[in-house]
């Protein structure tokens, strides 16, 4: 759940930065992609590390 979440919100700030720096769509698409896949990254990070703490 937390690798969607990050997935969309890193989508978000990725089309958000490109439209800021006067991207077109395909700028914001890659935009989008990229920040997408790392925020799905971390959120995949984050439910392991959340996972092992609490098993303990």
């Amino acid at each position: 759940m937390l690798s969607v979440l990050g997935l969309l919100t890193g989508a978000g700030v990725g089309w958000l930065r490109a439209t800021k720096r006067g991207g077109n769509t395909l700028d914001k698409a890659q935009y989008a992609a990229g920040f997408g896949i790392a925020g799905g990254l971390l959120g995949v990070i984050a439910g392991i590390i959340l996972t092992y703490l609490l098993r303990s």
